[in-house]
């Protein structure tokens, strides 16, 4: 691509440059320059102007951007790629789901020009329909056409959108004497519905093993949720051990992040179990969020995947109680 001023009588057919205001009204760049466009700006006394020619083996910013947006989903479902504008072209969600990026193939397809960049959400981003995935962005006017190929092969098929394999879940509250009540669920519900899902049942019982453990087994979700009135302490506390007496298994209590710290996670007859903090009554988000996300999509969410979670997973200090979290000395 050639870049640079040139006589108004040498600028016909290229991009202009830079916006020019002419005669009270705005020529914006990235116009392909007429001779109307070029008339206008010699009688505004413009004598040059600014341009990017492209060369016979570039591409246009828009076209390439295009090609680009396409190579990174490879057409996979549930993601489409917006019009292409400015060199720019946006992946967009059709459906809730967690993202899943290849940063090999983004890092690597990121290095061959800079001219040429993608953008993505983190790896395992939770996201809503209409929600932006990535964002293709050609920086220049145009791209040599070998370069676009060599970032299209080695970004194809790095994004792609995991969606919901689990059609309902069960949500199971212990109860005691002043206790929070349904303090909650209704966040919880909202964290279901918003993976695609839909909350099959609420059921009620003591804060006893016994007690739970019967809900448990007779919980008709795909999922199944625990929101417990005490804080789970141990992996023998009144929830695990009320999924062990249910026929369950306890596969991990404990998370690296906070808030979501008293997490746990298990399984009975095939089917997932997360045993939710207090703190999950809170909308904001959580550890389980992340959690709950993987399993509803069918990702991997087994021990060695949550200790892998504690980096970035400081995801907000709680003003109410900084002291706890800070040296005194």
């Amino acid at each position: 691509m050639k870049f640079g001023p040139v006589p108004l009588d040498q600028a016909r057919g290229a991009i202009l440059a830079h916006s020019e205001d002419v005669d009270g009204k705005r020529l914006r760049k990235g116009q392909c320059l007429t001779d109307d466009h070029i008339a206008a700006l010699r009688k505004a006394g413009r004598a040059e102007v600014t341009v990017a020619r492209l060369d016979p083996d570039d591409l246009h910013e828009d076209e390439a951007a295009a090609v680009l947006a396409r190579s990174l989903n490879d057409g996979a479902s549930h993601v489409h790629a917006g019009a292409p504008f400015t060199g720019r072209v946006n992946l967009i969600a059709d459906r809730p789901g967690v993202v899943r990026i290849d940063a090999e193939r983004i890092n690597a397809a990121n290095a061959v020009d800079p001219m040429i960049t993608v953008a993505t959400v983190p790896d395992y981003h939770q996201i809503h329909p209409g929600g932006m995935i990535a964002t293709v962005k050609i920086i220049a006017y145009g791209v040599p056409g070998r370069a676009l190929d060599r970032a299209t092969d080695l970004a194809r098929g790095a994004v792609r959108l995991a969606i919901a394999t689990h059609a309902t879940a069960s949500l199971i509250v212990t109860e005691s004497p002043g206790g929070p009540g349904d303090k909650g669920v209704e966040a919880i519900e909202a964290r279901v519905t918003g993976l695609g899902m839909t909350l099959a049942e609420t059921r009620r019982c003591d804060h006893d093993s016994a007690e739970l453990a019967g809900e448990i087994a007779a919980a008709s979700g795909d999922i199944v949720l625990i929101l417990t009135v005490s804080a789970t302490s141990d992996s023998c506390d009144t929830a695990p051990e009320a999924l062990r007496r249910a026929g369950g298994r306890l596969i991990r209590f404990g998370m690296p992040v906070d808030p979501g710290n008293l997490l746990f996670i298990g399984k009975i007859s095939g089917r997932p179990v997360i045993g939710l903090p207090g703190s999950a009554r809170s909308p904001v988000l959580h550890g389980a969020d992340w959690v709950l996300a993987r399993v509803a999509c069918g990702l991997s969410a087994g021990s060695d995947d949550i200790a892998a979670m504690g980096v970035g997973g400081l995801l907000k200090e709680i003003p109410t109680r900084p002291q706890p979290r800070r040296s005194r000395g």
